[in-house]
């Protein structure tokens, strides 16, 4: 036991706690006295006597260290018993959390969970804590029984049933220190309305359908989307408002007659959806009314589609295949589908099924043996340890394989550590899938160097992480509501820009950037989490709309022209407002739904975009796969007085351009850059306009740029010309 732990249980005489396989913690009282200097393990017919090591005096009892000759298991109950013959039982403590208890009891088989078998179906819970472990199966009509499972090695429990129980209802009823929990399967894949039971689901139909990977993740162009926004403003024209429905309907319409809907999002251009938490979560009931609404981020089951975006939550089977429908429709129009994953944290620990199944196994603890709280909501899940580590690679396999989804978003991912997240990146490239996450440094009693971290990103090279110098420096903090980047007219800002702009690699060197390749860059200005942009604007910039709008037009012409992953929020393109709330995360819908009136109010921008994203695709030099790629093709051309312009020189290997400049003019005053001799040059975009096919060929050898826009010129490559 660790010192601040508190114990309660009046039927013991006093407390006693396997901490190591060698090392039993005794808890005696103040009041009870006799006895206390000889204390041995009753184990069967055997005596063996403990050694007192060391005594602290704790407010209400005294603590006693004593050790072992040997080492004890966990497999045969023991007792303790001290001089006058009184005994309690020797109960399960800090051993669990322990590298020795992980050797001994990892358990690296796939077939946690219920699996059909011939003959029948069979139940595996890895338990190995508990004394006894009973399967609890409820009929489909209403009938309920326990039945007895066998423990195997590891500590894993398991129980063959030769009868058709294909829907049944089921929990699992766990005896640790001599009390009896009851617990849902965390290996679970279908619950029941309300997660109030695990549902047998062995046919969850076809896997879904799946699209070539990606060549690299810098050829992604990533929005990010709540499953209940995009639909549940009625302008959207869609019938299965705030469902997972929607994605399956086409054809949809604004009021004005503008496309919404999965048909807006081919026509934009992009190539996957980020879809904010899909799997089951708390906070909201299955049948959530206008007020009640959460992002996700409550993780309850992780293997389970919520239920509260199913046109039927009480059908377990129809959530899955409605998700699968989501998958399925994206993949019919080219878009892939990235889930957002929150492997770091559970919604409420105490009622956690890894908590009441294997008590303070999977969750980190401080020095003061209470549960650590990075995250902020209460609890870390302990990804370092073996058996939660094989929970997040075999989560992240079933969804893979059953669903089809073709990246993971970690969220938090600063709370996990770097062997965790290497081995999901190994697992996700051998499919070409997309692997980013949230690099926070977090407060979690890990250490430092094992944090899956921005400070740690050259021990992740294959994982994307959330740029947060990027995004302070074009729009701002975050943080500070007031603080204003390049974008809001910030001087001073142009070489970090020119950085960042370039992968934060560092264009000369390593040292000056924060990665060592683009692939780990996601470049950003707005996601769901904080303000929206807009809303910062209208907070700290005392301006007209029109000049709000051409600062945002830029912010994300600056995301999709640089070097990395970009990452847009979903509305960013015409300018999503959230009415100033800073964190929507349980707002009512009305605040967190887009609002498809807006879509119609800025057609133009969103065509801007359009043509931008255009342009990206158009040439691989806005892609390059590699730090070293970059040093050799892109310069500074200059960074100072609100302007900042980068040249890209003999990139026509790459695309159908053989050099570009883009000028990006932060300030109020129109700029004007040389482009020097030997070649023609069109212009791709500036003001308002972006087409990669050009907007016209630019004379005089001057590129001008209006305030608050970037523009961009292009030199034809010899090699060969844009397709039409």
């Amino acid at each position: 036991m660790e010192e601040g732990e508190q114990v309660f249980n009046i039927s013991r005489h006093y407390e006693a706690f396997m901490d190591t396989f060698t090392t039993v913690t005794i808890i005696i009282p103040h009041d009870r006295v006799g006895g206390e200097e000889d204390f041995h393990i009753v184990k069967g017919d055997i005596m063996i006597p403990l050694e007192i090591k060391e005594e602290i005096q704790l407010e209400h009892a005294r603590k006693i260290v004593t050790s072992l000759p040997e080492e004890l298991d966990l497999e045969e109950a023991c007792e303790v018993v001290d001089a006058n013959g009184i005994k309690t039982d020797l109960q399960v403590g800090a051993v669990i959390r322990t590298d020795a208890f992980d050797e001994r009891y990892y358990y690296d088989g796939e077939d946690l969970g219920v699996r059909k078998v011939e003959g029948g179906f069979r139940f595996k819970l890895w338990a190995p804590t508990s004394s006894a472990v009973r399967l609890k199966l409820m009929s489909t009509n209403g009938e309920e029984t326990e039945r007895d499972m066998t423990r195997g090695e590891k500590g894993v429990w398991t129980l063959d049933i030769q009868e058709e129980v294909e829907g049944f209802c089921y929990s699992y009823l766990t005896c640790i220190n001599l009390v009896w929990n009851e617990a849902l399967d965390p290996y679970a894949v279908a619950v029941s309305f309300n997660s109030l039971w695990g549902v047998v689901a062995t046919e969850l139909g076809p896997p879904c359908t799946s699209l070539p990977p990606v060549s690299s993740p810098v050829d992604a162009i990533i929005y990010e989307l709540h499953v209940r926004d995009f639909s549940a403003g009625k302008e959207g024209g869609m019938n299965a408002r705030g469902r997972y429905g929607a994605f399956s309907e086409r054809g949809t319409k604004t009021p004005a007659g503008y496309s919404s809907g999965v048909d807006y999002l081919k026509e934009l251009g992009i190539t996957h959806v980020e879809l904010l938490p899909v799997n089951d979560f708390g906070g909201v009931p299955d049948d959530p009314s206008e007020e009640e609404y959460n992002w996700g981020y409550n993780p309850l089951f992780f293997n389970v589609p919520e239920g509260s975006y199913s046109s039927d939550p009480g059908e377990p089977l129809v959530r899955i295949r409605e998700l699968k429908d989501v998958v399925n429709s994206l993949h019919d129009e080219g878009i892939r589908v990235i889930m957002d994953v929150v492997y770091n944290h559970v919604f409420i620990r105490e009622e956690s099924p890894f908590e009441k199944i294997v008590p303070g196994y999977f969750f980190r603890h401080g020095e003061n043996g209470l549960p650590s709280n990075g995250t902020g909501v209460g609890n870390d899940f302990a990804s370092e340890r073996l058996m939660a580590r094989k929970f997040i690679k075999d989560s992240i396999r079933f969804w893979i394989k059953e669903y089809g989804f073709d990246g993971f978003r970690f969220d938090l991912m600063g709370i996990l550590d770097v062997t965790t997240m290497n081995e999901v990146s190994d697992i996700t490239r051998e499919s070409g899938l997309i692997v980013i996450g949230e690099g926070w440094d977090l407060n979690t009693p890990i250490p430092q160097e094992e944090k899956a971290n921005l400070r740690n990103a050259r021990l992740l090279p294959n994982v994307g992480q959330f740029n947060d110098w990027f995004r302070d420096t074009v729009k701002g903090s975050t943080f500070n509501l007031h603080d204003k980047g390049f974008i809001l007219g910030h001087s001073g800002l142009e070489k970090q820009v020119a950085q960042v702009l370039s992968g934060s690699v560092g264009i000369q060197s390593r040292d000056q950037g924060i990665f060592d390749g683009p692939i780990q860059s996601v470049n950003y200005i707005e996601s769901h989490d904080n303000h929206t942009l807009w809303d910062k604007m209208k907070a700290c910039m005392h301006e007209s709309e029109e000049q709000l709008f051409k600062r945002q037009s830029l912010g994300t012409a600056m995301v999709l022209l640089s070097q990395g992953i970009p990452f847009i929020h979903a509305g960013q393109e015409f300018y999503r407002t959230k009415g100033g709330h800073e964190n929507s995360y349980n707002a009512p819908v009305r605040i967190n739904q887009l609002d498809w009136t807006r879509r119609e109010d800025h057609d133009k921008s969103i065509g801007y975009v359009r043509g931008l994203i255009a342009i990206r695709k158009a040439h691989g030099a806005f892609r390059f796969q590699e730090a070293q790629l970059i040093r050799q093709h892109v310069s500074v051309v200059t960074a100072e007085s609100q302007s900042v312009v980068i040249r890209y020189s003999e990139v026509g290997d790459y695309g159908p351009w053989s050099d570009m400049i883009l000028a990006f003019n932060g300030g109020t005053e129109s700029a004007a850059f040389a482009l020097g001799d030997g070649g023609e040059w069109l212009c791709l975009a500036e003001g308002d306009r972006a087409d990669a096919k050009g907007l016209y060929t630019i004379e005089g050898g001057r590129l001008e740029v209006a305030p608050m826009t970037v523009s961009v010129a292009a030199m034809q490559s010899i090699s060969g010309v844009l397709d039409e």
